[in-house]
């Protein structure tokens, strides 16, 4: 019998929150950021389940777009790093991929490239991320530069938001406002917004959005936020019980004696741990749910399994399932309950756990 754990992948829930996305920006195309194996979710498998609709998809490189097109998807690609060498700029012309250009290098050898047929690219401004991108000062010469390059076929203007997780803070309109001030007489397509700008500031739509973490049903603003009543979680990840006993007040559960019981305690045992991708920093009371009834942990994770309070859950017993987070469990919670944000525990699922696919 195989071990228990899954991450069972709702492909009826990305088309659902790329929907969402589109009628929250309904001016705007979307590309559906699909990087990082689409977030641990599965690359070419989210792709093929968006492939009639989206306007197009961003990964993070070169090899992530070549993945998409072998596996048979002929929309736009966005390479949202761009090319790391001039090399590159064969492959891009080879696969009909469309580079993101944030620094002169890359503005160089687009510029020197010998292309078979014109590409298209997308142009990047700092406007405060202060990580990648022209600076507004030198947008217009870079502007100027890729609008004579008679090997470029089309160009959409791009910056990158560092706050619009927090609607209430006015560091995104600053950045909108100097993007729009250093572009104001520049005649290309605008791209500014990501998840959390595409819930939460609709003057930021443009003519591109970019929604990622959307796509698979967390919310960038948080479980309070009413965004995350509009997405549904396409991750389900799951084990189930392998062992129950019962423990006296006063007895330690797991390394380190971490969580001693403070009453006569029932402890499970899951078959999941940091090895699969679970947060092993994950403190005693993070949520789970144990055949529907939602306990917590109790413990320390470790390399393969996580122990987790039952008392008080009637008829519990092996083999019961166990979901981690999901459509119960929210990762959000899972998230700020261990220091970290859903991103990283999507993306932090690993090869030990099969991806099962469910649509419809």
């Amino acid at each position: 019998m195989p071990r228990p754990i899954r991450a069972r992948i709702h492909l009826d829930a990305v088309r659902h929150n790329y929907r969402h996305a589109k009628t929250l920006a309904p001016g705007a195309r979307a590309l559906a950021v699909v990087k990082a194996n689409a977030y641990g979710h599965g690359a070419v498998a989210v792709a093929r389940a968006l492939a009639e609709e989206a306007d197009g998809f961003a990964v993070a490189y070169a090899e992530e777009g070549l993945e998409l097109r072998e596996s048979g998807i002929r929309a736009p690609i966005l390479l949202l790093d761009g090319v790391f060498s001039p090399e590159e700029m064969t492959i891009l012309d080879r696969a009909a991929l469309t580079p993101v250009i944030h620094s002169r290098p890359q503005l160089d050898w687009l510029l020197a490239a010998r292309p078979e047929r014109p590409l298209d690219c997308w142009l990047k401004m700092d406007s405060g991320m202060h990580r990648m991108g022209f600076a507004p000062e030198d947008f217009a010469a870079a502007y100027a530069d890729l609008a004579d390059c008679p090997h470029v076929r089309s160009l959409v203007l791009m910056s990158h938001f560092a706050r619009a997780d927090e609607p209430d803070h006015d560091y995104t309109e600053q950045q909108m406002r100097v993007f729009a001030q250093a572009t104001a007489a520049m005649r290309a397509p605008r791209s500014l917004s990501n998840s959390a700008a595409v819930l939460a500031w609709p003057r930021a739509h443009g003519d591109w959005t970019r929604p990622g973490i959307m796509l698979y049903g967390a919310s960038p603003l948080g479980d309070e936020h009413r965004s995350a009543d509009m997405l549904r979680p396409a991750m389900t990840l799951e084990s189930a019980l392998i062992s129950v006993r019962d423990l006296d007040r006063g007895e330690p559960v797991g390394y380190g004696g971490r969580f001693v019981c403070a009453r006569p305690t029932r402890v499970g045992v899951a078959a999941v741990g940091y090895a699969d991708g679970y947060p092993r920093h994950a403190p005693d009371g993070t949520p789970v749910a144990v055949g529907g009834h939602m306990t917590r942990i109790v413990g320390r994770v470790s390399m393969d399994l996580v122990t987790l309070d039952l008392t008080g859950i009637e008829n519990v017993a092996i083999g019961d399932p166990v979901e981690l987070w999901g459509g119960q469990v929210s990762a959000n919670a899972v998230a700020e309950s261990s220091g970290t944000i859903a991103y990283q525990l999507f993306t932090n699922i690993n090869r030990r756990v099969p991806l099962v696919y469910e649509d419809g």
